[in-house]
């Protein structure tokens, strides 16, 4: 890769993102590259993302551009009826065109792009390098040697408070009935969520395609068995070794 000419922190809303961008900030000290901080919204996403997203624009001590995808208003919804594709062998039909798609467009040659992949993530860094050869990843979060519960443990101790979706127990903050969950995913959806869950079941229907596997079968959601699968209730928030050495160099 050649010298970046500047540095993209794509933040999600996530606490990792989040880490990420700030670890990003203070290391780029040295460096003195432009960086942006891109933000491709979804309107699924929950109403509360809106305060995180301003608590940590604060943090960085730096705007965060919001990126939509207008021809379907920046929503999974409307992804869904226009394309009638929830998901399958192609993936997310709302990743691809609601979040991917928005990325290719903004990025430009000499971008160093920074994602919240943590150290349990390797393996997606490894298959998105396999994909998109052209993109030069810095994967701050691994170099540091940082966890998801390390990011959601410096996000607490930073004094921001998390986002609503990791208090209720979900372990990524993506939008609220996310077509790549799974069984126990979505039964915790059905209780949380009961609009979302119904609404997502008649999409199922509408398009014939089902989201989950219970075993090897496919199971639409509108007869997936209460007690299928086994999604945690709510996420650990502990802080490794690891967490203070990053806290330091975000500091200096």
């Amino acid at each position: 890769m050649n010298e970046p000419s500047r540095i993209v922190c794509w933040f999600s809303c996530g606490a990792a993102s989040a880490v990420a961008t700030k670890l990003a900030i203070a290391e780029n000290k040295k460096l003195g590259l432009p960086l942006v901080i891109a933000y491709t919204e979804a309107a699924e996403e929950h109403p509360d993302n809106k305060r995180f997203l301003k608590d940590c624009e604060k943090w960085f001590g730096q705007e965060i551009v919001i990126i939509r995808n207008e021809k379907y208003s920046a929503s999974i919804n409307e992804v869904f009826r226009k394309e009638r594709y929830l998901v399958g062998p192609r993936g997310a039909a709302c990743t691809r065109l609601l979040k991917k798609g928005m990325r290719i467009q903004f990025q430009q040659f000499g971008d160093r792009q920074v994602f919240g992949y943590t150290v349990e993530e390797q393996g997606r860094v490894d298959r998105f390098l396999d994909a998109n050869a052209d993109v030069d990843i810095w994967p701050l979060l691994i170099e540091h040697g940082l966890t998801k519960d390390d990011c959601l443990a410096i996000i607490d101790r930073a004094g921001i408070e998390l986002p609503v979706m990791y208090k209720m127990g979900y372990r990524n903050n993506n939008c609220i009935g996310c077509v790549k969950g799974g069984a126990g995913y979505w039964n915790k959806v059905r209780v949380d969520f009961p609009l979302v869950f119904v609404q997502r079941a008649k999409q199922e229907r509408l398009l014939g395609v089902a989201i989950c596997k219970v075993g090897d079968k496919r199971v639409f959601l509108d007869e997936l068995p209460l007690d299928a699968g086994d999604y945690p209730s709510e996420p650990d928030i502990q802080c490794g070794i690891f967490c203070e050495l990053a806290e330091l160099n975000i500091a200096a």
